[in-house]
């Protein structure tokens, strides 16, 4: 395992894990998840049902899986980051993308690099039976982190470490090898409800449970139909995720910055204005989004979310130009969109009157 872990090292991860294949205490809460409808227009958890929870029916021949962990704060980040996201979800012009999408796809990253981890213990032990997984399978991901030392589950449900936060990707290795287990760590959330206060949609329904229907991430990046109408004004500025149960969680001051280039934040995505990104047609939007997590969302999707993030910034503000752009494609939007629109539109706040105007129309009434 020192072997293993020095490698791991040299390819970018902070850390690796290995835990046990049976996790069968985690069943119920996956089944009372999914029954209770809180993974919303996600089938694909409920179609492959239990073997989530089951490692060895989703790749036959697992003992065991090998977690990794890898920090995703950008390398150039200053200290004082989270004030800089604050102050940015405070701009209602500025687009807001979350953090872990602003650089490279971290499928690619993390995928590639464990497959290159596993054909170095290849070449070491010969060959062997494996699979690797980045968040592209029915994979417990959270509850295998937890078990392997990794860290612990949040309240927010994100695996949390002492040293590292929160602000970090997971992958796995599910292999045919016995390798010694690591030991769990104890949680370290205590009485600390800060997640839970600070959700703007309330998603986090309770200690270790989140309504996905109501979180702006899955809203933003997984739904592809119209955003709730109550849901729409919390989503502020957001168009593309939302990191405010991590901003607020106090262990992320211990956040730690990448050892790869690959999550630098792209050109795009430094102070992005939101005006500046409606006007993006699809082949912009492609060429603009290349080899990132956003692309994935497609380009309608992406206009969808910016549209709610312009009758956001009218609200606060009626900037004549955010009204004219809107207006300027609603004759082109499809149905989708231009309800959108027609929402964003109508958040505009009343245009003051001349006095004459004002007195007329007071006289008239």
């Amino acid at each position: 395992m020192q072997q293993l872990r020095a490698w791991a090292r040299e390819l970018g991860f902070s850390q690796i894990g290995v835990a046990d294949i049976d996790l069968a205490s985690a069943e119920p809460g996956l089944l009372a998840w999914l029954e209770a409808g809180f993974h919303g227009e996600m089938h694909y958890m409920a179609a492959h049902g239990l073997k989530r929870a089951r490692p060895a029916e989703l790749v036959p021949g697992t003992l065991r899986v090998l977690t990794a962990r890898m920090d995703y704060r950008p390398a150039n980040s200053p200290e004082d980051w989270q004030a800089i996201e604050w102050q940015g979800l405070g701009t209602p012009r500025r687009a807001q993308v979350s953090l872990y999408a602003r650089g490279r796809d971290y499928h690619k990253v993390l995928r590639a690099r464990l497959q290159l981890l596993a054909d170095k213990l290849a070449q070491a032990i010969g060959p062997f039976g494996h699979r690797v997984f980045t968040d592209s399978a029915p994979v417990l991901e959270v509850e295998l982190a937890s078990r392997s030392g990794i860290g612990w589950r949040g309240k927010h449900t994100l695996t949390l470490h002492r040293e590292h936060g929160s602000m970090f990707f997971l992958g796995e290795i599910y292999l045919d090898l016995p390798l010694p287990l690591s030991e769990p760590v104890s949680a370290h959330c205590g009485q600390c409800s800060a997640c839970l206060d600070i959700c703007p949609t309330q998603a986090i329904v309770a200690p270790y449970r989140v309504d996905a229907r109501r979180c702006i991430s899955y809203l933003t990046i997984e739904h592809d139909g119209p955003i709730p109408l109550e849901l729409r004004p919390a989503l502020g500025n957001r168009i593309y995720g939302c990191d405010d149960c991590q901003l607020a969680c106090p262990w992320n001051k211990f956040a730690q910055r990448s050892l790869l280039p690959d999550f630098e934040v792209r050109q795009p995505w430094r102070e992005a204005d939101l005006l500046t990104l409606w006007a993006w047609d699809e082949a912009e939007f492609l060429r603009r989004t290349e080899g990132t997590a956003i692309r994935r969302i497609g380009h309608a999707r992406w206009r969808r979310n910016i549209a709610v993030a312009l009758g956001n910034a009218l609200r606060a503000r009626s900037d004549g130009d955010i009204r004219a752009a809107l207006e300027s494609q609603r004759p082109l939007a499809d149905a989708l969109l231009a309800e959108h629109i027609d929402w964003a539109l109508a958040q505009a706040l009343p245009q003051p009157q001349p006095d004459g105007q004002a007195e007329h129309a007071h006289q008239g009434g």
